[in-house]
């Protein structure tokens, strides 16, 4: 038929030979997909492992004991040069403490630069206002008599500390009284309650060594009167013993049971007998002078029990006391000589 194109052999073998080399092209493009996805899935997986090895090898470096260098070494040798010279400022503080050689070791003004025979530290409390008139009417002199007496090397204060909320109607009315009497030894640092009667000891006889220099310092309870020529005349005999530790010496039992009069928190420590070691009785109590000293310096490491007499009982144990029975003094006795009885 004329008018319509016919094709020629070779255009037939033409288009054969094409179709049979485009199936190898489409086998080896469908094989380089397939290696191109498992080579990149490889290195992302080799990066995952690069980051975790890093992490790990990370940790371990910081974990790893550190080297030191020299500037380290010189550094940790100065800290321990500058902790031994600390221990032995300390040492000399305490030396220069105990032997009255420091700035605010002030003696209070008014006092004798003489050596004195004793300071007599009556306990009082807030509430003891009656009982402080009964003592200044009786036993305990005023006013121009009490400078007299202290001009005979005798020291009498009444001794109390601040009140909880400092600056209160306590605090102003104490302050008050002094101003008119001007027979207070008021401790500062101490707060007044019942329960801290073992510190206020030791608050007591570190501030009374502090602002006077005597043979002995006493320690009275408010509810005893004292024959006051008696007990000067006692420690006139005991001038210049050292490390005497006087008192109406007893021991008795721990009360170990919440709730009885007396009762020791720490009964446990006395042993299976539940027995006080000997100690002299809290109304009236004397210490010579090193042992006052020793208080002082020794203050803030030494232990409080219940009980004040017991404390100080305690801290006496610890030194080469001298313990002195004296019947005289247990105030609650019925000798004739005694020099306190109780109010």
């Amino acid at each position: 038929m004329e008018g319509l194109p016919t094709s020629t052999k070779a255009e037939r073998r033409w288009r054969s030979k094409n179709l049979q080399t485009s199936k190898p092209s489409l086998v080896m493009v469908f094989f380089s997909c397939v290696a191109w996805l498992y080579v990149a899935g490889r290195l992302w997986q080799d990066a995952e492992n690069r980051t975790l090895l890093a992490n790990l090898l990370k940790k371990n470096i910081e974990q790893r004991p550190k080297v030191l260098t020299v500037e380290d070494k010189l550094m940790v040798l100065g800290c321990k040069d500058l902790e031994r010279r600390i221990v032995e400022a300390e040492m000399d503080l305490t030396l220069a403490k105990s032997q009255g050689y420091l700035k605010h070791q002030l003696r209070q003004s008014g006092s004798s630069d003489q050596k004195l025979l004793a300071v007599i530290g009556v306990y009082t409390g807030f509430g003891s206002h009656l009982k402080r008139i009964t003592f200044r009417g009786s036993w305990m002199p005023r006013g121009d008599a009490l400078k007299k007496l202290e001009e005979r090397g005798v020291v009498i204060r009444l001794v109390i500390g601040r009140s909880a909320n400092r600056g209160d109607s306590l605090d102003r009315n104490i302050d008050e009284e002094n101003r008119k009497t001007k027979d207070f030894f008021i401790l500062d640092g101490h707060e007044e309650a019942q329960e801290e009667l073992p510190k206020k000891a030791k608050f007591f006889f570190t501030a009374a060594v502090q602002n006077w220099d005597a043979e002995f310092y006493v320690k009275v309870d408010d509810n005893i009167d004292i024959g006051l020529e008696g007990l000067i005349g006692l420690l006139e005999q005991r001038r210049g013993q050292d490390s005497a530790y006087i008192g109406c010496m007893k021991s008795g039992e721990v009360v170990a049971e919440e709730g009885r009069p007396w009762f020791e928190p720490e009964w446990w420590k006395f042993g299976d007998e539940k027995s006080y070691f000997r100690h002299a009785s809290g109304s009236l109590l004397i210490l010579s002078k090193n042992l006052a000293q020793y208080i002082n310096v020794n203050s803030a490491s030494l232990k409080t029990y219940a009980h004040d007499d017991i404390s100080v009982g305690s801290w006496m144990m610890g030194v080469q006391a001298t313990y002195i029975d004296d019947n005289r003094l247990c105030c609650s006795s019925i000798r004739q000589d005694k020099v306190c009885s109780v109010a």
